[in-house]
């Protein structure tokens, strides 16, 4: 699999981990921290098997599909979560996050 038939995947992965990294920062300054626990820890789920599969698609892994579906599953359960919130960075972060998710079902 070619880096150059991924980039839309590519594109994706980084945005869904930039936001996923934001809305984990931005997570840890509100009042109530507990109350955002998932989300924080979902966040870095999420950027963290991003910016892996954003990696192993840039080497030409031949694990690609396999990341492809695990990091679809990871986005999905990542922008559920951000959804519940009101917050402009946990919408911000749900709608990229189902984005990525989609865009990962197409390879994986």
């Amino acid at each position: 699999m070619a880096h150059e038939q991924h980039q839309q995947l590519l594109q994706a992965l980084h945005e869904c981990m930039e936001e996923c990294n934001h809305c984990f920062n931005a997570c840890l300054q509100e009042d109530d921290v507990k109350m955002m626990a998932e989300c924080i820890r979902l966040d870095r789920e999420c950027a963290d098997i991003c910016s892996y599969l954003e990696q192993a698609i840039s080497r030409k892994s031949p694990y690609v599909s396999e990341l492809a579906s695990v990091c679809a599953k990871i986005c999905e359960d990542c922008g559920k979560e951000c959804d519940k919130h009101d917050s402009e960075h946990c919408k911000k972060c749900a709608e990229a996050c189902f984005k990525c998710a989609e865009a990962c079902k197409k390879v994986s």
